[in-house]
């Protein structure tokens, strides 16, 4: 980000508009105070109290991702001049474009991050299903990042609204739920909120991981709402239908027994019946479909967040949004119900998944 950070000063300081518009000790002055508020907001921000770790967090990380679109216009620019070897007497110009372009994005990626998540509807077919369990729906929530920066029991309460005015049969939460610096006593009662007569079932994400000597957060707030929370083995939703779920396979394959092992340990010694497995990163997708697992559900990726972030996203995680075949088993992947780091988003909303089990092939 200091590199992307120099890039986008240096090629704001060759602008014409810049030298009619802001003296050189401003602009050299005003560069290093934003990359500051970046550093000191990465630094201290997630590990200190009170509104000033608050406002550098949330300025930084929103500063991040502005100066990211910025950095993409102005390089998509400097492409089309030949970085200023061709078309030399239009190259600020073309710079001039580059940068409103930037600005735009900015803004409309801080609108999109800002309005509530959409709907997302998937049919998916199930062999073995029961007639009787036909037409079963399945509401995912993933990726809230609940109590990072701006996004409290207020916006908390508005998702819990959301689900349950579509009615579900039952509600998985697929990791990445709560940031460590949120206060269980607000957030217990407003997931308490959610309820579905099939049950509401969750796994852990990255961020929700358990770490020696750091209070596991997460834990506390699915028991105290009543939420089952699957940690490497199966339980039964209903009656010819089992669920699944694995603690985060970007932690546990860091360690001695984790991965494979756990999708295995996970979906181990059960019956016969269809399988809905839950899984925070889209991986192991291979294993779980040898394990004959009917559908799997994923979240992690947030299909990028800001674009073009995606494209880089997909080169670690090659499923990272929507609906993927896997041999028998189908792979959704959500986008994710809320963001992590900048309340941004551009071209791809967050997602409240409502998946529609169906009899069949």
């Amino acid at each position: 980000m200091t590199l992307v950070h120099g890039y986008v000063f240096l090629r704001l300081y060759s602008l014409p508009l810049r030298k009619r518009w802001v003296g050189r000790a401003v602009f050299i002055a005003a560069g290093v105070a934003l990359w500051l508020v970046f550093f000191l907001g990465l630094v201290f921000g997630r590990h200190g109290q009170g509104v000033t770790a608050a406002f550098l967090e949330i300025a930084g990380m929103h500063w991040m991702g502005s100066v990211f679109l910025l950095a993409v216009c102005l390089f998509i620019s400097d492409v089309a001049c030949g970085f200023g070897f061709l078309f030399r007497k239009a190259a600020s110009r073309i710079r001039t474009v580059g940068v409103a372009c930037g600005l735009v994005l900015i803004v409309m990626a801080h609108v999109q991050g800002l309005r509530p998540p959409v709907v997302e509807d998937y049919d998916v077919p199930i062999q073995g299903l029961s007639a009787e369990l036909d037409g079963t729906t399945i509401v995912v929530l993933a990726d809230l990042h609940a109590g990072d920066m701006t996004v409290g029991p207020g916006w908390l309460n508005a998702r819990v609204d959301q689900v349950q005015a579509l009615r579900p049969d039952c509600i998985v939460l697929v990791g990445d739920l709560f940031e460590r610096g949120c206060d269980p006593a607000n957030m217990i009662p407003v997931m308490r909120r959610l309820s579905a007569p099939l049950g509401v079932w969750a796994v852990r994400g990255n961020h929700d991981f358990m770490w020696r000597n750091r209070r596991d957060v997460t834990g506390e707030i699915l028991a105290g709402a009543g939420i089952r929370l699957l940690e490497n083995e199966w339980g039964r939703m209903t009656d010819g239908l089992l669920i699944a779920g694995v603690d985060d396979l970007t932690t546990t394959r860091r360690r001695t027994g984790g991965g494979e092992a756990t999708v295995e340990r996970a979906l181990a010694n059960r019956p016969a019946d269809p399988t809905i497995f839950l899984s925070h990163t889209p991986w192991m997708t291979n294993r779980a479909a040898e394990a004959d697992v009917s559908l799997m559900l994923s979240a992690h990726t947030h299909n990028g967040q800001i674009w073009p972030f995606n494209y880089l996203v997909r080169t670690v995680y090659p499923y990272i949004q929507g609906r993927y075949n896997i041999e028998s088993m189908t792979l959704i992947v959500t986008r994710g119900t809320g963001t992590w780091g900048p309340r941004m988003r551009l071209w791809s909303p967050g997602e409240i998944s409502r998946v529609t089990l169906r009899k069949g092939q």
